[in-house]
């Protein structure tokens, strides 16, 4: 619905297009049509791997040259996150300018152009159409109070919108008190986020090497920051299709299982494939999962020893040894 949305926005000058200049998209998300903007003027910029490739993929440039005439801000489902990127688009646009900010009201956008009223701000006229809101917002500077600011947990940096911003959740606990102190070689953290479990990998002195793989890069920065440590090495990519230079001695994760609101177990099955097709014939992959989600029939497929080593009334942590070469 985001494009009759821009559409609707566009024919009925709610929002005015300045003549020249790059329209900086933030944040689409797959499935997202961008078709009703003038493709050769439009940046889209996005922080998610798999959005990135995928409007890459279409043609889209994917970074700018200098200020930008205007912006379209799809609003993500953390209000924190949608307000640092008010901030940020604030000071890519040119003077003056007007930005475009859009969503779904169940993403919260209803609650974010609220907040730039309450700022003193002077929205244009709302288009709403399939339970979603388009309004203009001004580049104004009060939104600069907005900025993204570091968050500082347990001796670790997060920053808005990242998975578990105020603390680790859980599972990555369950999962981080299960991992043996012998764990060694070449380890591979998928989905690893702002590094909870590689610190914890990297604690143990027989580790030479850890990929920490992640597809958000604000949560990928916040990693960077927190592992200070030469045998880390970060990689902005999809766990799913990630493939590492040398197989891996183990794969540590926790694997997400939601597509939005929607629970979506093919996401874990994706990284259950990634970490056995990425480890050694020895291998083992350390998993900690939704105790309801159905991962226990392919890891039985794929990997010749299971054994789930906590498991709580929410939570599992299983073992998975030794790969089965076979099988894909």
């Amino acid at each position: 619905m985001r494009s009759l949305r821009i559409e609707m926005a566009l024919d009925s000058g709610a929002w005015v297009l300045p003549a020249v200049g790059e329209v900086a998209v933030y944040r689409p998300r797959i499935g997202d049509d961008l078709s009703p903007l003038p493709k050769s003027r439009v940046v889209v910029l996005a922080g998610f791997k798999p959005d990135y490739d995928h409007f890459a993929g279409l043609g889209y440039r994917m970074a700018g040259f200098g200020q930008f005439a205007t912006a379209l801000i799809c609003v993500p489902r953390a209000k924190a996150e949608a307000h640092a990127l008010l901030a940020e688009a604030c000071l890519a646009l040119r003077p003056g300018a007007m930005m475009a900010v859009d969503g779904q009201k169940t993403d919260g956008v209803e609650a974010v152009l609220k907040d730039c009223k309450v700022l003193g701000l002077e929205l244009g006229e709302p288009v709403t159409k399939g339970h979603g809101r388009l309004a203009t917002v001004p580049a104004d500077g009060r939104l600069l109070d907005w900025a993204a600011q570091d968050h500082l947990v347990e001796g670790f940096v997060t920053r808005p919108g990242v998975f578990s911003s105020d603390g680790p959740d859980h599972g990555s606990v369950m999962l981080a008190q299960a991992l043996p102190q012998d764990l060694r070689g070449r380890v591979g953290d998928l989905g690893a986020g702002w590094g909870y479990l590689s610190r914890t990998i990297l604690a143990r002195s027989r580790v030479t090497h850890v990929d920490v793989v992640e597809a958000e890069a604000t949560a990928l920065d916040c990693a960077r920051r927190n592992l200070p440590d030469p045998r880390a090495q970060f990689h902005w990519a999809d766990a799913r299709s990630f493939r590492p230079e040398k197989l891996w001695s183990a794969v540590v994760m926790n694997p997400p299982f939601h597509n939005g609101r929607e629970a979506d177990p093919a996401l874990g099955i994706g990284f259950i494939r990634a970490a056995h097709r990425g480890l050694a014939p020895d291998g083992v992959l350390w998993m900690v999962a939704n105790r309801h989600l159905p991962y226990e029939p392919l890891l039985r497929d794929l990997f010749r020893v299971i054994e789930v080593m906590q498991s709580d009334g929410s939570f599992a942590v299983t073992r998975a040894a030794f790969p089965v070469r076979s099988k894909r």
